[in-house]
C-alpha cells in the first residue's frame, strides 16, 4: 500500500466502497438514509444479530487475545477498543486471496454490528437498517435527545492514522452511549442544592480541603483520582467557584488558569471526571445550568465559544 495518510475517507474509498451494491456505491446519501427494512422483517434483524454473535466468537482469536470476553456488555466495547492497534490494522490491510478484500473489511463491518448490538442490548437502541448492513444506524433515545449513531463511521475514524494510537472507539461509545444513558438521578444527594458554596479566592490544595470541610462536611474526601497537591499547584488557579448540579447530586468545581478553564465533577464519593477548555484570560468564563444541560462559555481569540453537555459531564 502507498504511503498516503490513512484517513477515514481514504480507508473507506479504497477498501470498503468497492464492496457496496452498485446502485448505492456512488450514492452514499441513499445508502445511509434509505430504510432497508421498512416492513420490520425480523429475519433481517436476525441476520444482524447472527453477524454480531459470529464476531464475538471469532474476534478474540483475530486480535491475538483468546481471553478477550466479548459478551455484549458495555465493558466489552472498552476491552475491544483497547485491542485495536496500528500494527494489527496494517497487517489486516494486506491482500488475502486474489479477488478477496483485506481482512480489515470483514473485521470492521462485522465489528460495527457487534458494537451496535451492544447499544441495542444494554440501552434500548433500535436498529435503523441500511444497505449494506454495516451502514445500519442505531437510534438511541436519552436525556440528551434522540440520535442515530453511525457505528461504522466510528470504526473508520478510530482506525485512521490520526486516531489509531488512541482508544477513540471507546471514547465515542462512552460519549454517545454511556454518558447520555447514565442514570444520574440514582446518585445520592451530597447536600441541599441551596447550600451556599463561596468562591475560593486564594487557591491552594490545603485551603481547598479546609474550604470543603467548612462548607461541605458531608464530603469526606475528594477521591484518589483528584489532582495531587503538586499538580494542583502547577495549574495555577486564579480562583475556584462551585456549582451544585442535579439537585445536589454533584458539585462542580471550576476556575481559570493561565491556559484556560478547568472543571472537576465530584459526587458523594469524591472525584468523578474533569474537563479543560482553552480560553482567554479575559473576559472570564461563565458556567450556566439549564435543566439537564450544563454550558461552559469561554472566549478564544476574542470569539465566544459555548461547550454544552449534560450536567454529569461529557
Amino acid at each position: 500500500m502507498s504511503a498516503d495518510k490513512r484517513t477515514a475517507e481514504l480507508l473507506f474509498a479504497r477498501f470498503f466502497q468497492p464492496h457496496y451494491p452498485k446502485d448505492v456505491r456512488f450514492d452514499l446519501a441513499r445508502a445511509r438514509t434509505e430504510d432497508a427494512n421498512p416492513a420490520g422483517n425480523p429475519t433481517i434483524l436476525g441476520q444482524i444479530e447472527a453477524i454480531a454473535a459470529t464476531f464475538a466468537h471469532l474476534a478474540p482469536k483475530a486480535l491475538g487475545a483468546p481471553e478477550l470476553a466479548l459478551d455484549f456488555s458495555d465493558a466489552s466495547v472498552h476491552r475491544l477498543g483497547a485491542k485495536l492497534t496500528r500494527e494489527k490494522r496494517d497487517a489486516w490491510l494486506e491482500p488475502q486471496a486474489k479477488g478477496e478484500p483485506p481482512f480489515l473489511v470483514q473485521f470492521v463491518t462485522h465489528g460495527a454490528l457487534y458494537v451496535g448490538a451492544c447499544v441495542v442490548k444494554n440501552h434500548g437502541g433500535i436498529w435503523q437498517v441500511r444497505r449494506p448492513l454495516w451502514e445500519s444506524l442505531v437510534r438511541l433515545e436519552s436525556r440528551a435527545g434522540t440520535g442515530d449513531l453511525s457505528v461504522f463511521g466510528w470504526w473508520l475514524k478510530a482506525l485512521s492514522d490520526d486516531e489509531i494510537d488512541h482508544p477513540r472507539l471507546v471514547d465515542r461509545y462512552r460519549t454517545h452511549v454511556e454518558v447520555p444513558t447514565f442514570d444520574a438521578d440514582a446518585l445520592p444527594v451530597i447536600a441541599p442544592p441551596d447550600r451556599r458554596m463561596p468562591r475560593l479566592v486564594k487557591v491552594r490544595y490545603d485551603l481547598l480541603y479546609k474550604h470543603l470541610r467548612a462548607h461541605l462536611p458531608e464530603l469526606r474526601d475528594v477521591g484518589e483520582d483528584f489532582p495531587s497537591a503538586e499538580r494542583f499547584a502547577e495549574l495555577g488557579f486564579k480562583w475556584l467557584d462551585f456549582v451544585w448540579l442535579g439537585g445536589g447530586r454533584m458539585l462542580l468545581l471550576h476556575g481559570p488558569t493561565p491556559e484556560g478553564v478547568h472543571l472537576f465533577w465530584l459526587d458523594a464519593k469524591g472525584f468523578v471526571k474533569s474537563a479543560f477548555y482553552p480560553a482567554d484570560s479575559f473576559p472570564a468564563h461563565v458556567v450556566e445550568t439549564d435543566g439537564d444541560k450544563l454550558r461552559v462559555i469561554v472566549s478564544i481569540g476574542g470569539e465566544m465559544r459555548v461547550h454544552e453537555m449534560l450536567w454529569w459531564g461529557a
